[in-house]
């Protein structure tokens, strides 16, 4: 392993903000010795409490982490938040909107706050998400909160990843359940009904309890709803409450490990896929003969496409 990889671990799992940061930026940029540093780490991590909160843009998803972080730290917990950006069309980084929002922690040393890019990855993460919630599991953080890209419609990812997915809803958007219609009902542990303090919070409870009683998960847990106003941190207890609750449910039914295997299971495929994409990029180069091939219909892309696998296994 490189030496500069392993000067990284003792400090980091004593919790040295600054080695965070570093292990951070080389498993996000996948720089050299990524792979040997997430190797290291690995082991020591699987004892934090790893939270997903998703809900379309506009729910207050940041200002929900940022009372539920204060919460914790009044408990004397650690926490790492990692919150995924849109990114800049220009830059490829994040906008940075979340770190804005929650200035007040930066002199907590208690508080570990890392904003990433999309890049252009779909499903409300990004690629590396998994990777950085590794790093700041193993350096030993309590509490590890995932605020979602916001994205509203594809962010099932998240549910791989967490431990306990917090879905956020709101009223006075047009459609009081978009996000039932997106997609991501069946993913929530716990439903949030954020600005409760609005007119029609009433209206998204009952839509939500409606459509809990159309369809019965498969481990027989009815998600709590819970009234938030985030701005304030009214129902940031009974949140926390909630979410206390649902993890005692999981052991008390032996439901964990069945999740970790399940959620192991679908990351695997995601890892290998992309491991194989990577690989498949490599050996193809920039891909433009095959491209020009295929616009000038002198072979069809799927051939194309067997050939390239063909080749993985080959010597270059």
């Amino acid at each position: 392993m490189d030496s500069y990889i392993t000067s990284l671990l003792e400090p980091l799992r004593a919790g040295d903000p600054r080695s965070l940061a570093r292990a951070i930026s080389i498993v996000e940029n996948r720089a050299p010795g990524s792979s040997d540093l997430l190797k290291a780490l690995f082991p020591y991590s699987g004892r934090a409490r790893v939270l997903g909160l998703t809900g379309s843009p506009g729910a207050g998803k940041s200002t929900l982490v940022d009372q539920l972080a204060k919460h914790y730290r009044k408990q004397l917990q650690t926490v790492g938040i990692i919150a995924v950006d849109p990114s800049s069309p220009y830059t490829g980084g994040a906008i940075l909107g979340d770190r804005i929002r929650m200035q007040d922690h930066y002199s907590d040393p208690g508080i570990y706050i890392r904003s990433m890019a999309t890049r252009g990855s779909l499903g409300g993460l990004a690629r590396t998400t998994a990777d950085v919630a590794t790093v700041m599991d193993a350096s030993g953080r309590d509490i590890v909160m995932i605020e979602t890209v916001g994205v509203g419609q594809d962010e099932v990812d998240i549910v791989r990843l967490a431990d306990v997915t917090i879905v956020i809803l709101v009223p006075g958007m047009g459609d009081d359940v978009q996000t039932i219609k997106a997609g991501i009902m069946e993913i929530a542990d716990i439903f949030v009904i954020n600005k409760s303090d609005h007119e029609g919070a009433e209206r998204v409870e009952r839509e939500v309890r409606t459509m809990q009683s159309l369809a019965m998960r498969s481990d027989h847990w009815t998600p709590p709803i819970v009234k938030t106003v985030a701005s304030d941190g009214t129902g940031v207890a009974e949140l926390a409450a909630a979410i206390v609750q649902y993890e005692t449910y999981l052991q008390k039914e032996d439901l964990a490990r069945q999740r970790n295997l399940h959620n192991w299971q679908e990351r695997l495929i995601e890892m290998l896929r992309d491991a194989m994409l990577d690989r498949a990029r490599q050996h193809m180069g920039d891909g433009e003969r095959y491209a020009a091939d295929i616009v000038e219909h002198k072979r069809d892309p799927y051939s194309v496409v067997e050939e390239i696998i063909a080749g993985l296994g080959k010597p270059r």
